[in-house]
């Protein structure tokens, strides 16, 4: 064990060792308690801020969190109809066609059987009209295409440009949302 202790330089041994062996008592630098102290509430008080920053952020991401949550919910409930509504309208305008084609005969059977598709159709748009249906005709006002589509162009110097001429097919709104755009024919001069 000797040679190990003799090969063994002082760059190697702290500093406290080399002066006990010296016979001098080790030495600590002196540190001011209330320095330290400082130091650490300070630290701690930094700490503190940033969990207290971090608690704020997660706040508010819960709160945004929420609110996209109760809006998606509303909007679910608002048009939870709408499937079933947009099967529906090819119905009315299969009952639009019936009638149309039945009031143009004057055969006494078939004015019994529109009476009835009459009352069938009341029915059904009375229904729509309750779950907030409501149909798009704009005949007279200017094309726009958030409501319509353009299926027809016509050249008619009595109406002014890009004017609806005439409601090709009826388009429907749930709400305030387009669920089938109006097919309409529109003065383009």
């Amino acid at each position: 064990m000797k040679k190990k202790e003799e090969n063994i330089t002082t760059e190697q041994v702290p500093e406290q060792e080399i002066k006990m062996e010296n016979g001098e008592a080790p030495t600590t630098p002196e540190i001011d308690p209330v320095q330290a102290l400082t130091e650490q509430v300070n630290k701690l008080q930094k700490e503190k801020e940033e969990l207290i920053e971090q608690i704020k952020y997660s706040q508010a991401e819960l709160v945004s969190y929420r609110m996209r949550k109760d809006e998606e919910t509303q909007n679910l409930l608002k048009y939870a109809s709408q499937d079933l509504i947009s099967e529906l309208i090819p119905l009315i305008d299969n009952f639009e066609r019936a009638i149309k084609l039945a009031s143009s005969s004057n055969n006494e059977e078939v004015s019994k059987y529109l009476t009835g598709f009459q009352m069938m159709y009341t029915s059904y748009v009375d229904i729509l009209k309750k779950y907030g249906v409501e149909e798009i005709n704009r005949v007279g006002e200017v094309f726009d295409s958030k409501l319509e589509q353009a299926m027809v162009a016509e050249s008619n110097p009595d109406y002014p440009d890009e004017v609806v001429l005439e409601v090709l097919q009826k388009g429907y709104k749930l709400k305030d949302r387009v669920i089938r755009p109006a097919s309409v024919k529109i003065n383009q001069l």
